[in-house]
């Protein structure tokens, strides 16, 4: 193996985890799925359930909370997205913290986010979409 694939091989564990600290990205045209906890307006198509998640164990103590709701709220937009929807209407976002304790007190962290919504396809014109 040469010199530079050694390096790389060595480094790819702290890429890896590192990575984990950004949210995760949305996907193109997923950008434009409207996500709101307003119902869905009559004459749109219920088209199921999606879920949106960001953080966890290894990474998510080293995310931003802020990025923990963006990269759930990107990932439920792209799983909306792959149903061909246009509107989410959010029903539940939770966060998970750990926490830990010793004679000294306790501490703890929030870890993951995680956002719920109905995924609809609407006619564009009664969504604001054109």
């Amino acid at each position: 193996m040469s010199r530079f694939g050694k390096g790389l091989l060595l480094a790819l564990p702290a890429i890896l985890f590192f990575s984990g600290c950004a949210a995760k990205s949305v996907k193109p045209g997923a950008e434009k799925i409207i996500v709101t906890k307003n119902a869905a307006p009559k004459g749109c198509k219920f088209l199921g359930t999606v879920i949106g998640e960001q953080g966890g164990a290894l990474t998510g103590g080293w995310t931003s909370n802020k990025n923990l709701a963006v990269g759930a709220i990107n990932d439920m937009k792209n799983n909306a997205f792959d149903l061909g929807a246009n509107y989410v209407s959010l029903e539940v976002n939770t966060a998970g913290s750990t926490a830990s304790g010793n004679s000294y007190g306790f501490s703890g962290q929030q870890t993951d986010s995680t956002y719920t919504g109905n995924a609809y396809k609407c006619p564009p014109d009664l969504i604001g979409l054109h």
